[in-house]
């Protein structure tokens, strides 16, 4: 049986990934931060309790900030395969927090490659590299294009894609990049700006809200299928000799198309309903990212399943499920959560 160890692993792409390795039958760790409230949601319906002799799925308490337990944990647990998709993975907020950023998406990366180094376990490590790093650069993006970070957080990850080339060059490590474009999902994080959409959109299909704010709604994107996008990140681990991959779509739609859809499909018309707040500006705006991801495509074999509009309706469904269960709450005297306090 296969080990695999995931930071991140709470996370919209951790969640998928785990049913990914589980159902392939690795037994699957994952490392969480202590927090007095649980939220390990998108993952429970996968844990079994520890006691139960089929349990395959086990969590350890630790952060990427403390080295020395990242290398009792990798020691311990010597994993086949290391997927590392732990960060501080907001863009915007990176521009306020850019030392915290640094620290967890940057030296976060440093700690676990060092930790393969000292303790000499026989792994694949997967670094998950962004889209954001390409930055200014003109699309369509490549494994070839220069990488001109705009924010704090793409700077961060530019680091640790180096890093990963670097200890894979130095020391022999199997290490790739998996320069992955946007990718979403119904369990995509709220703050993000297709989810905040899905989920303003059916909250005022219900009537229980009446406006939603964005920023830029000219910023264009490459928008795939979270679940497509971890399939590449197990296939890169399964080549011959380690190497950095494109994983995208090839098609990029901006913010207002992507609200216009999402309104459309719930008859409703955007313009009425979004409103733009400054406040939600990047101090340095990355105008347009479409990935070219022929290389995926011709040594991974590897292409989405699911498209854009099929992308939208399965977010619409889901959040649109949640909204009508906010209704009866609200109309029953509950006061239902405030989803945008820290949008």
């Amino acid at each position: 049986m296969k080990k695999a160890f995931l930071t991140g692993i709470t996370g919209q792409d951790g969640s998928y990934l785990t049913e990914l390795l589980l159902g392939k039958g690795y037994e699957v760790h994952g490392l969480i931060r202590r927090s007095s409230t649980f939220n390990t949601d998108r993952i429970d319906h996968l844990y079994r309790d520890l006691h139960d002799p089929k349990a395959r799925l086990f969590l350890h308490y630790g952060d990427l900030s403390v080295s020395g337990q990242l290398m009792d944990l990798l020691h311990s647990i010597s994993p086949d395969e290391i997927y590392h998709l732990g960060a501080q993975s907001h863009v915007r907020v990176s521009f306020d927090m850019p030392e915290y950023t640094g620290d967890i998406t940057g030296l976060g990366t440093l700690r676990i490659l060092e930790a393969i180094r000292k303790t000499g376990i026989k792994t694949k490590f997967y670094q998950a590299s962004s889209s954001e790093m390409f930055g200014a650069a003109p699309p369509p993006q490549s494994e070839k294009t220069i990488f001109q970070p705009r924010s704090p957080y793409a700077a961060a990850k530019v680091y640790a894609y180096h890093l990963a080339q670097n200890y894979r060059d130095a020391y022999g490590i199997f290490a790739v990049n998996g320069i992955l474009f946007n990718h979403e999902s119904p369990r995509r994080g709220e703050t993000f700006v297709t989810r905040k959409i899905t989920r303003a959109a059916t909250q005022i299909k219900m009537g229980l809200k009446e406006k939603l704010y964005l920023g830029n709604l000219d910023a264009k994107r490459d928008w795939g299928y979270a679940g497509d996008f971890v399939e590449a990140m197990w296939l890169m681990l399964q080549q011959e000799k380690p190497d950095d991959f494109v994983i995208a779509t090839g098609e990029t739609h901006s913010v207002r198309d992507f609200a216009e859809k999402v309104f459309s499909r719930l008859d409703l018309d955007y313009q009425k309903h979004v409103a733009v707040d400054p406040r939600y500006f990047r101090p340095t705006e990355v105008d347009v990212l479409l990935g070219d991801p022929s290389k995926a495509k011709k040594i991974l074999q590897w292409q989405p399943k699911v498209n854009f509009d099929q992308l939208i309706d399965m977010m619409l469904a889901a959040d649109l499920e949640i909204a009508r269960k906010e209704k009866t709450l609200f109309d029953a005297g509950f006061a239902r959560t405030n989803s945008e306090r820290f949008s």
